[in-house]
């Protein structure tokens, strides 16, 4: 893994922080545990971690809250540990930018697997960035930049993205006009038998078409193909 990777945890409950601890040490990441969001905003300010994970009944804020403004910073994702198990509660927390839910009480694996993916899924985008060919790209009125994971349009306007949406908005514009499944969009590496990969997916088919469509209720550049998938539409430039 090289360098060690930087895990931040934000948990209330002292037996959780120590079990994740324990476990991702155990797996070769840094991990640093804070009890309250005002701890870890000062935490993060002084070293951002490359991924955060943020319980939502945290005492001093609603978790919610610090996941939104954790978004903000594209600099590394954010996980939701969080009891609340409803779907409507999974599908906020992904609306407002998290990379990923993971409901307690969790199996050590599974909390494993969801680390090693949304770290991974950084480290590609940032392979990507890195060769010109995949860097940016032209679509209609936007520029999508994946070394900074924004999009910027002819107007000077300018929408940022988390790593999971710009992993999925890449992989859309690399295949235009093709029909790509939510299974191929999730990646082969998830596990989703609590949260069904498609509510997922198509959560951030959802925020990413808030940035870029002009009616994101009757989009043309992401269509959905019903029983299949999402074809991207538009024609793409790579630029150099």
């Amino acid at each position: 893994m090289g360098l060690k990777k930087r895990i931040y945890v934000v948990e209330d409950e002292a037996d959780i922080r120590r079990l994740v601890t324990e476990v991702l040490e155990g797996y070769g990441y840094e991990v640093s545990c804070w009890a309250s969001g005002r701890e870890a905003r000062a935490a993060i300010q002084r070293q951002a971690p490359d991924l955060c994970l943020v319980d939502l009944g945290l005492p001093d804020m609603d978790g919610l809250t610090l996941v939104r403004e954790l978004w903000e910073d594209v600099r590394f994702g954010v996980i939701i540990l969080s009891g609340r198990g409803g779907t409507s509660d999974r599908v906020l927390g992904l609306e407002l930018g998290a990379d990923d839910y993971i409901v307690k009480p969790f199996e050590p694996r599974e909390l494993v697997a969801r680390v090693n993916s949304a770290i991974r899924r950084r480290e590609q985008l940032s392979g990507a960035a890195a060769t010109a060919e995949t860097a940016r790209a032209r679509f209609g009125p936007w520029v999508f930049d994946l070394g900074n994971l924004t999009l910027t349009a002819d107007d000077g306007r300018q929408e940022s993205l988390t790593a999971a949406e710009a992993s999925l908005l890449l992989m859309l514009l690399k295949a235009p006009k093709r029909v790509l499944s939510r299974e191929h969009l999730q990646g082969p590496d998830q596990d989703r038998d609590d949260f069904p990969y498609d509510r997922s997916i198509d959560v951030r088919v959802s925020r990413i078409r808030k940035k870029i469509e002009e009616d994101p209720r009757a989009p043309r550049l992401i269509k959905t193909v019903y029983g299949a998938g999402y074809l991207f539409a538009g024609d793409v430039t790579w630029l150099r």
